[in-house]
């Protein structure tokens, strides 16, 4: 069952500009925790590298809760439904990161600042969280099948259109006010804005319907005359498909740390003083160019996967990220912003050739009356083990062993589990699912 053409363009349009917002709201804190928070809410005594990991460990909570949110939201958006759940992970980013950009500095108020900078990050990492999942089955469970890849690309762009959004953020801001005023309150401006989130949210729940999978298994429940015990959603998603989540979580992994790296750490890296000393306008800059290049890529190759699979486009790009992750330092290391802009945007092509597809191969993994808690599980316990590690593991590893080579081997690695999960994964989408 799909919706009308009309309709679904309605609901591919609501995915993208949420799930843009969203991740706008949670990409603000990564490039803030590489350029702001080192300084305002840890110590001033600390070592810089040691503030840098300290301010990107706060950055890490966020993908701490992420699996939590995706329990809960998961439960929520199988039991209530898609659109409520997506509408309260919504509302509680929002919140979240208005607050962030209210919050003292250490100055003002001690160990408290750095304390109420973790909460508020956890509760960005529960909200998105439950808010991936809603958004890619708002699209994908109303796209036809043949359309199901690049329907969920509208779910899947929002993450490089939040970094576009924040980076321009903070690029507008850092262009108005001189750097000793964005350091002092400029920075927190692209945080407060964030309560149109909150608006949008209002929007999703009294303009959208429910999809059709959950209208229909909603259906089903009212027809049954035998009464049932229901169990949690998510302990039934694990007991089902232990194998799908497991699997899900790997192939995502190559994704996560990559993806992580070149749009936050390379922040750190090219503005480091003792090394590239490249201004924080450029780096914001390449960064932002290069997650433009991947939105077209990211259409492409979804659209391509519902034409010719899914498998074997994903298995590419890990392979194509692994290669490209040895050349991508040394590129870096010339100081030349063209060619930092360019190894960044052939690198966030590569991560589109498996972040597209994700969204319909995740959805396709398991059953309806599950479906939001399996591939919100599968999600985030991917992004926390790559994601929430990646940029304190590229900053250990710097400060470790003083070449980059190294961190181009870790992101190899994490393509080579990659490329093992999802070859494994090939037998694994439901009957139901399966175009």
């Amino acid at each position: 069952m799909s919706t009308t053409e009309n309709s679904m363009r309605k609901l591919a349009a609501t995915a993208l500009g949420g799930t843009s917002i969203e991740w706008y709201d949670f990409f603000l804190y990564g490039t803030a925790a590489a350029l702001v928070f080192p300084v305002l809410f840890f110590p001033e005594d600390l070592p810089a590298y040691v503030a840098l990991i300290a301010s990107f460990s706060t950055f890490a909570v966020g993908f701490l809760a992420r699996p939590v949110g995706g329990i809960v939201f998961g439960h929520f958006g199988d039991r209530v439904g898609r659109k409520s759940a997506l509408v309260a992970a919504m509302t509680l980013m929002g919140v979240a990161t208005t607050v962030i950009g209210l919050l003292p500095s250490f100055a003002q108020i001690g160990a408290i600042a750095p304390l109420a900078l973790i909460v508020c990050r956890f509760a960005q990492g529960l909200a998105i969280g439950g808010q991936w999942g809603g958004a890619m089955l708002l699209v994908t469970e109303n796209a036809p099948a043949n359309k199901r890849g690049f329907y969920g690309a509208f779910a899947q762009a929002g993450a490089p259109m939040g970094v576009i959004l924040a980076n321009l953020a903070f690029l507008i801001v850092s262009a108005s006010v001189s750097d000793e005023d964005f350091m002092s309150w400029g920075w927190r401006i692209p945080f407060i804005i964030s309560f149109v989130l909150v608006g949008l949210a209002l929007y999703v729940q009294f303009r959208l319907e429910e999809t059709p999978a959950f209208k229909a298994l909603e259906k089903e429940k009212s027809e049954t005359s035998v009464p049932t015990v229901e169990s949690s959603p998510v302990l039934t998603a694990i007991k089902k498909f232990p194998k799908q989540i497991g699997l899900g979580a790997g192939a995502f992994l190559s994704v996560q740390v990559s993806f992580y790296i070149f749009i936050v750490f390379v922040v750190s890296y090219g503005t480091d003083p003792q090394g590239l000393a490249m201004s924080r306008s450029d780096m914001l800059l390449a960064v932002l160019i290069s997650s433009a290049a991947q939105i077209p890529a990211l259409f492409y190759f979804s659209a391509y996967s519902d034409r010719n699979g899914r498998i074997g486009i994903y298995k590419l790009g890990a392979i194509l990220m692994g290669l490209w992750a040895f050349a991508v330092f040394p590129i870096m290391d010339s100081g030349s912003l063209p060619l930092i802009t360019l190894a960044l945007c052939v690198a966030q092509v590569c991560i589109a050739m498996m972040y597209g597809p994700q969204a319909a191969l995740l959805t396709e993994l398991f059953s309806a009356e599950v479906r939001y808690s399996g591939a919100s599980l599968g999600y985030q316990i991917g992004a926390i083990l790559g994601g929430a590690l990646a940029p304190i593991a590229a900053t250990a590893l710097l400060a470790t062993f003083g070449d980059p080579i190294w961190i181009s081997a870790y992101i190899a690695s994490a393509c080579i589990l990659t490329w093992l999960s999802i070859h494994a994964l090939r037998n694994h989408r439901t009957h139901e699912m399966a175009p």
